[in-house]
C-alpha cells in the first residue's frame, strides 16, 4: 500500500489556541494551499481517499476527492483536549499543562485523551486499511497527532518521540506498507 498521509491547511482559529477535536473551519488561504497539495499529488491514479470527518480535513479531501469517493473515519479524528479545547494557551494553568506534558503518552488533559488512546484507534485504522488496500494508493486527510501516531508506528519510534516531527498545515508524508516492512519515502512534503 502507498500511503499519502496529508495535514489539512491552515484552520480558523486565533494564534495560541488549543483546539484539538472542535470543529474548525478552514482559513482563507485555503484554494492557495489546496493548489499546492494538488501540485504535489497529481500523480496519484484514482487512490482511496479517507478523511477525519472535521470540516477542516473534509472540506480538503473532498476538493481533492474528484471521481473518488472519501471516506469520513472518526479515528482520524485529532487529540481530544477535553475541557481545554478552545482556550488560550496561557490561559491554562502552567502547572496542569506541565504534568500533561511529563508524561503526554498516558495523560489526558482534564476529559481529553492520551496520545495512547489516539496512537490506538490511529494503528487499528492503518491495520483495516492495510489489510484491505494492499498494493493501492491511499490518502488520509488528517491531523498532526494522528500522522505523528502512524509515522511513529511506521518509523518503530517510541511514542514519546512522536512530537519532535513538526508537520505543517498542507504537508504530506509518504510510507509504503507491505506485509513486512514500512518504507519512508519522505515526511513533510
Amino acid at each position: 500500500m502507498e500511503l499519502y498521509l496529508i495535514r489539512h491547511t491552515t484552520p480558523q482559529v486565533g494564534m495560541g489556541v488549543c483546539y484539538g477535536q472542535t470543529d474548525l473551519d478552514v482559513a482563507d488561504s485555503f484554494e492557495t494551499e489546496l493548489a499546492k497539495i494538488r501540485e504535489k499529488v497529481a500523480h496519484l491514479d484514482s487512490p482511496y481517499i479517507y478523511s477525519s470527518p472535521l470540516q477542516r480535513c473534509a472540506k480538503l479531501a473532498n476538493a481533492l476527492a474528484a471521481e473518488s469517493q472519501v471516506q469520513h473515519d472518526h479515528r482520524l479524528k485529532e487529540l481530544d483536549f477535553g475541557d481545554w479545547e478552545m482556550l488560550p494557551w496561557d490561559q491554562i494553568p502552567r502547572g496542569a499543562i506541565d504534568v500533561w506534558a511529563e508524561e503526554h503518552v498516558k495523560q489526558a488533559p482534564p476529559n481529553g485523551e492520551s496520545f495512547h488512546a489516539l496512537h490506538l484507534r490511529a494503528s487499528e485504522f492503518l491495520a483495516e486499511v492495510s489489510a484491505n488496500r494492499r498494493g493501492e494508493q491511499v490518502v488520509v486527510v488528517t491531523h498532526a497527532g494522528v500522522i505523528r501516531a502512524l509515522l511513529a508506528e511506521a518509523l518503530g519510534l517510541p511514542l514519546q518521540n512522536a512530537f519532535k516531527l513538526q508537520l505543517r498545515y498542507g504537508s504530506i508524508s509518504h510510507v509504503s506498507i507491505d506485509d513486512l516492512t514500512s518504507h519512508i519515502h519522505f515526511i513533510n512534503l
